[in-house]
């Protein structure tokens, strides 16, 4: 059976939580105070999405003159590879839409392929690189489409 899934928008009362999640997705997390300045900052949305309302993905999208930028996407690890990934993505894209948006821009690790097939598969194409752009040292794919 699916999950029962929304995903709702947040502003800077919710830093703690995304604080949380962004630490449950990745090796090295967003402090809470960068997301309560940047939740605070103007053309920002944040979306928290739950799956049986638990909080299990975050997104951090900023929209300035007719582009969006995808901040931070992410689903928790127990929860990635459901279609949730598809979802946020989704959302995060409407969400830019409404704000006057007419591009979404993102960038990606090379070696995140899970992410890299799901962008390409929603129609996002490279449009350039960022060299040892990662703490890894990979670089990152900096990724487009049309919305």
């Amino acid at each position: 059976m699916s999950p029962l899934v929304s995903i709702t928008e947040y502003g800077a009362e919710a830093a703690s939580l995304f604080a949380q999640l962004h630490a449950q997705c990745f090796g090295a997390p967003w402090p809470e105070a960068d997301f309560k300045r940047l939740l605070a900052s103007s053309g920002v949305v944040g979306l928290i999405l739950e799956a049986d309302r638990v909080p299990v993905g975050l997104a951090l999208i900023r929209t300035i003159a007719g582009e969006c930028e995808i901040l931070t996407i992410a689903i928790a690890k127990a929860s990635r590879r459901s279609g949730l990934g598809g979802q946020l993505l989704t959302a995060s894209e409407n969400a830019a839409r409404l704000a006057g948006a007419r591009r979404m821009i993102l960038d990606v690790s090379e070696t995140n392929t899970p992410a890299i097939k799901l962008y390409d598969r929603s129609g996002y194409i490279e449009v350039g690189r960022r060299t040892a752009y990662y703490r890894d040292g990979s670089d990152a794919r900096v990724m487009a489409r049309r919305l």
